[in-house]
């Protein structure tokens, strides 16, 4: 049994490891989802240009769940 004072999740190596891939799939797939988006509207909206915001937006959206979990794992 795992002592009160101690974290028994921060020692497990697995579940470590577990929580960073995820960032392998979380960062293409927030891209992805920002670049359809933006198709989507240049489709709907008859322009040429909203991808690359979408595009853009996407990989914002990577890097700040990036930055949340990191973050997020040093201060536990």
């Amino acid at each position: 049994m795992a002592s009160p004072g101690k974290n028994p999740e921060k020692n497990n190596v697995w579940l470590q490891i577990a929580k960073y891939s995820q960032l392998a799939f979380i960062f293409p797939a927030a891209t992805v989802a920002g670049w359809l988006i933006g198709v989507g509207l240049d489709h709907w909206l008859h322009t040429t240009w909203l991808y690359l915001v979408g595009l853009i937006l996407g990989i914002v959206a990577g890097f700040v769940e990036l930055i949340r979990m990191v973050s997020g794992s040093d201060s536990e």
